[in-house]
């Protein structure tokens, strides 16, 4: 019993720690960059030493996109009986983690890094962006069922030409319209000849 009693405060510790790792690791992500960043730097600023960080994570980029993926909220995939009403709350769920100031930061750091470093550009794809278009395939899948779209839609594809269209709009945000109706805009041209009407 007092064993138990003894070990029971090491969790809260491991999670603070944790969350301060992946804290530190953003703040120096937008203060230096992802080259000039090191595992010892992240350690300091976290307050951890070196071997607290690599006993969860084997390498940067690894951390890095983890606390990329930690910032953001979780994967999305809505039931609201229709195709648009599911697109419509992956839209507004889209703006609010890209359209802060933060979410500019992080996607400005993804764009300039995984551009010149293939690794980390591997591993983003494979925690952050893969799950979700898993996730959005079970949205078009739905839709089919519904009888709401053509069977031989390649959800994939539309996932990547949203994507692509979100990135774009947050660059060169549209002067004519708020970001959501642009990226709605959007996803109905790149759905026209895919839906059952």
């Amino acid at each position: 019993m007092s064993e138990s009693v003894k070990n029971s405060p090491g969790r809260p510790r491991s999670v603070q720690s944790h969350q301060a790792i992946l804290k530190a690791t953003l703040d120096l992500l937008g203060e230096v960059g992802y080259e000039r960043m090191s595992i010892e730097a992240i350690a300091a600023r976290a307050g951890v030493g070196k071997p607290t960080i690599y006993r969860r994570y084997s390498s940067k980029e690894e951390l890095v996109a983890d606390a990329i993926e930690n910032s953001r909220e979780e994967i999305l995939i809505p039931d609201t009986g229709t195709l648009w009403g599911d697109l419509e709350l992956i839209i507004e769920s889209a703006g609010r983690t890209t359209l802060t100031p933060l979410g500019r930061q992080i996607k400005s750091l993804i764009i300039s890094t995984a551009s010149s470093n293939p690794q980390f550009a591997q591993v983003y794809w494979s925690k952050y962006l893969q799950p979700r278009r898993q996730g959005f395939r079970v949205v078009i899948e739905r839709a089919k069922m519904r009888n709401e779209i053509q069977a031989e839609t390649d959800s994939d594809l539309i996932f990547d030409l949203m994507s692509g269209a979100m990135l774009y709009a947050q660059i060169f945000p549209p002067t004519s319209e708020p970001w959501e109706e642009y990226i709605h805009r959007a996803l109905e041209l790149f759905l026209k000849s895919n839906l059952n009407t």
